[in-house]
């Protein structure tokens, strides 16, 4: 083998290996960024001032299940002083291609009156029971649980129907 071939032998290697190493970078930033948004996706503690992001209202002054959900792009954390409020904010057109997660609260361990911060669940896997005799600040509740065995026994007790989160709809929340 001559020096020329040898060396361009050597140059196709480092090539092969320099591309493959080019070929994971990617990869690894994308783990990365997974981790990221799984950080972000934790529910934040709603503070006691803290005003609801779709009427302003005070969130922790009123029964019933809160909400928040996380934006593309954006540090802030809307939170809601309702579920409603959240899904009237989170199903607007303009908004709903830009949620990237949304916490609601688990109302089968969390208590009416105060929930607790450590009672979200993943809101678009969660269970709900609209028409409820339950009452939360912005007219009717949509009262969250974390599986539907909790919103059944739920609706049982103080009516209602047991819906998935796809079946709540603006139609829905305006009474139509």
């Amino acid at each position: 083998m001559t020096s020329a071939s040898s060396e361009s032998l050597q140059v196709g290697t480092c090539m092969k290996k320099l591309m493959l190493i080019l070929l994971f970078v990617p990869l690894m930033f994308a783990c990365s960024q997974g981790d990221a948004v799984s950080q972000s996706a934790k529910a934040q503690a709603i503070h006691e001032h803290e005003r609801c992001h779709l009427c302003g209202m005070m969130i922790k002054k009123y029964p019933g299940p809160k909400g928040q959900l996380g934006l593309k792009n954006e540090s802030i954390v809307p939170k809601f002083c309702s579920t409603r409020d959240m899904f009237n904010f989170a199903l607007q057109p303009e908004n709903k291609r830009q949620i990237t997660y949304l916490k609601v609260h688990d109302m089968s361990v969390a208590d009416w009156e105060n929930p607790d911060d450590n009672t979200f669940v993943d809101g678009a896997s969660a269970w709900y029971v609209y028409g409820t005799s339950k009452k939360a600040v912005m007219g009717p509740a949509v009262a969250s649980f974390a599986t539907k065995e909790g919103a059944t026994q739920f609706a049982q007790e103080f009516g209602g129907a047991v819906l998935t989160y796809e079946q709540i709809t603006i139609e829905l929340l305006a009474g139509e």
